[in-house]
Order: C-alpha cells, then structure tokens, then sequence
C-alpha cells in the first residue's frame, strides 16, 4: 500500500509565486510528522500518570514507604530530565525517528517489566531507570526539535500542540490505570502503559519522517531564495535546495551526540538568560510533576477522597493543559514570553497556597475552580521558554531547551522525594503545598527580569 502524496509540487511545497493554480494545495508534510509526534508523546505520557495512582496500591501490597518510592519516581525524574539534551543531540546524529522508536520500546519494557517486581530495588529499576531513559528520550525537547525541524512559522503554536499530547496521555490513561488499580490491580494498569507505548511505534517507523529534506521539501512557511527557486516541474530534493535549507538529522557530518550535548551546555552557561531559564524551569517541574503529578493522589486519600475521584480530577487538568498550552503557543507568537512566564508562575503560586484549604473528602465547587485554573496552567510555560532558547541561542536551541527540561526534571525529582519525606514526617502534605508556593514566586520575579537585550548582547556561536 502506497502512501497518499501529500507534497505536492515544488510550487505547492515552497509557496513560490507562479504555482500552478489548476491543482489542490496538498498538506504539507510537517503536519503529518506533527500529527505522529502528538501520538507518540501520548504514548509516552502514560507512565507519567502512574505513581500517583499505583503509589497507594504498592503500599498497601509491599508494604513500602512513601520515601522509597517517591525516589522511584525521583530516579525516573532525574534520568528524564538528564536524558533529554543527549537525546536532542542525538536526534540531530541518528535521526528523530530512531531515537523515538529506541525510546517507547524502553518505556514499554520498563512498565511490562514493573509487574514481574517483589523488592523495593527492582521498582527503582523498572520505574525508575529504565523509563527514565525511555521518557527523557520522549521529553518536551522531543516537541521542540519537531518544531524548530519542520516548521518555519507557527513554531510556538506547534510546540503548544505537542506539548498538550503529554497532557493527552495524562487524560486517556489516568481513569483506565486507576480503574485497573482498583480491579483487577496495579499490574493490569502498568500492562495497560506498556501497551500505550508500544501501540504507537509502527506509526513512528512508517510516517515520522527526520527532517523536510527527506522528501524534498522546505519547513512548512519557508520561503525559497530567489535565486535558487525552482521550475514547478523539478522537486526541492532535486534541486537541492530543501537539503541546504534543512540537514537531515542523522547526517555522518554531525558531531558526536554527546560531545554536541555538552559544548552546547558549556556556551549557554555563559549566558545569564539560560540560568533564568533554567532556574524557572527547576521550579516549574517542582511544582507540577514532582508534587501535583506525584503526590496529589495520594494526599486526597489523605483526606478521606477515593483514588478513582482524585485521579479523575488531574484527567481534568489534563482536559485543561491541552487547552492551556496550545493557547500559550498562540500568545508566544504574540507576545513578550517573558511576561507570559512571569504571570504563568505567579498564578500556579496562588493555586498552590490555598490547596490545603480545599482538600477534603468530597469535591466542592472551589477545588473544581482549582483544577481548571492548574490545568491551563500545568505546561503553559514551555512554549515561551522554548521559544527564548530559540531567539538567544538560535540552532543550538533545541538542545539548550534539552538541558534547560533538565532543570525542570531535576527540581522534579527533588519536590517529590522532598515531598514524601515531609508526608512520613508529619502525616500530611501543607508544607510542601506551601513551600511551593513560595517557590513558584521566585519563579515569576526571575521571569520578568529575564534580560530583553539577551540577544544582542550575548549572542553564541553556533557550531
């Protein structure tokens, strides 16, 4: 079975004045590699509901504390968020669809792998390094580098969209794995993730393409230069302008993945902007994977509230990220992200001071407005940061997000094992819910004194 054409002429495919106007305009390749990329983050995103839901059912099975295995996920967290620039390097060496097909195997292994467990050291292998690895590989540097690859306008609405699949996984998987948890059990839930994973790799392998220059093609809103547009008879590969316009990632010209990965950590540590980022960003995974998505659940049961209800509130957030996230790549396009950044960050702070007033047994109205609230606000953030890497550090930015994602994972890893500490000191959760607050206005302040001038002032070599 051939695939259907969905590039057209060169005329169509570069918007070149003169095409011919006889045929349809077909879809640009970019939004078919888009569409591909959102399911494989949704593949990718089931684990990402899991500790919250299966943290209690562990417990009560094993008998294990709520330290050991919040460093199961703060294991997970770290390798996440240390993975991710390798993994953008590595993108640009062997190519996007490799590392992403090499990524959802591990994910798949890992939570398949996770019913098979009876000792605390296994569970920090199986959740913790093996979907690590997996889920750095499919971090949000993954939406960035489909972004700054395929699109040459729009980027920050694209990264909105990508970002919002992780939110998506969140929202498909988060009722079934708690439904499985309660019957048949844990391990049903953690098949049910490997199966989402695992689900989506043929589409990887057959339709997500590395780059534009693969099927001779320009970013989608890339214009051809003058003196080197094509007739409407002849393709861009042909021609070989996509491939001087774009390289295809995978090319035997690219550096070392892991030498790249650090030579472009070594040149943003120079610049101020990047600690702002990062230093936001630490705060921005603290305040929403390592709390929220870990420990959420599990302070609601706290309180008196079933699992299958809490875990039916955060598929709100989700419902709510998606909705948040694809509207703040449309406000990056717009306007100046460090302000967007700046409100996005004080808003989550306000949430999270007044949670501990609204955990209770039920779901009263005010916990409903929280929900929404968090939700639209849960990863509104990457679209801005994503788009300053990319204006301060112009081609190395994709992999400067990876390393600024780092941050985000390592204060990740950091609130949720901190956060667990504090649940089996004192028996409940306010003090991380209020630590965090403060956290996250420190993050507005950094936000708004990110440098306007960054750009000219410091700009950095590209390789």
């Amino acid at each position: 079975m051939t695939a259907p054409d969905v590039t057209g002429t060169s005329a169509e495919k570069t918007g070149t004045p003169g095409a011919p106007t006889g045929k349809r305009r077909r879809l640009h390749p970019a939004w078919i590699v888009a569409a591909v990329a959102f399911l494989a983050l949704v593949g990718a995103a089931g684990f990402r509901a899991a500790p919250g839901v299966l943290m209690v059912p562990l417990q009560q099975e094993f008998g294990w504390s709520t330290t050991v295995l919040s460093l199961a996920v703060s294991i997970n967290l770290v390798l996440f968020g240390l993975t991710a620039p390798f993994a953008a390097a590595l993108m640009e060496r062997f190519g996007i669809r490799k590392v992403t097909s090499l990524a959802l195997c591990l994910i798949g292994l890992g939570s398949a792998l996770t019913v098979l467990v009876n000792q605390s050291w296994q569970i920090l292998l199986t959740w913790g390094v093996l979907i690590g690895l997996g889920t750095g590989s499919m971090a949000l540097v993954f939406a960035a580098t489909i972004a700054n690859t395929w699109f040459a306008k729009s980027r920050g609405l694209v990264i909105g969209i990508l970002t919002a699949g992780s939110a998506a996984g969140q929202l498909v998987f988060l009722p079934f794995i708690a439904a499985l948890a309660q019957n048949p059990g844990w391990r049903g839930a953690s098949l049910l993730i490997a199966a989402g994973a695992l689900a989506v790799v043929p589409l990887v392998l057959r339709w997500l393409r590395n780059s534009p220059a693969d099927v001779g093609v320009l970013p989608y809103g890339a214009q051809a230069p003058e003196s080197t547009a094509v007739d409407a008879g002849t393709t861009g590969a042909t021609s070989g302008k996509a491939a001087a316009v774009v390289e295809s990632p995978g090319s035997s010209d690219s550096p070392n993945a892991a030498v790249r990965a650090l030579q472009v950590l070594r040149r943003a540590m120079k610049v101020r902007t990047f600690w702002a980022l990062a230093a936001g960003f630490a705060i921005c995974g603290a305040t929403t994977n390592g709390l929220i998505g870990t420990h959420f659940i599990p302070s609601a049961h706290d309180h008196g509230m079933p699992e299958t209800t809490a875990a039916g509130l955060l598929a709100v957030v989700g419902i709510f990220d998606i909705v948040g996230t694809i509207a703040s790549g449309w406000l990056t396009d717009r306007f100046n992200p460090k302000v967007l950044l700046a409100v996005y960050y004080q808003f989550r702070g306000i949430g999270l001071l007044v949670l501990p007033l609204l955990l209770g047994s039920s779901v009263e109205p005010s916990m409903i407005i929280f929900v929404v609230v968090y939700g639209l606000d849960w990863v509104a953030t990457v679209p801005p940061t994503a788009a300053i890497c990319r204006s301060v550090f112009g081609a190395d930015g994709s992999v400067v997000f990876g390393w600024v994602f780092a941050a985000h994972q390592l204060g990740a890893a950091a609130a949720a094992l901190a956060a667990g500490f504090i649940r089996d000191a004192t028996g409940h959760y306010n003090y991380a819910w209020l630590g965090a607050a403060a956290m996250c206005t420190v993050a507005a302040v950094i936000s708004a004194t990110i440098r306007k001038d960054a750009v000219k002032k410091e700009p950095v070599a590209v390789v």
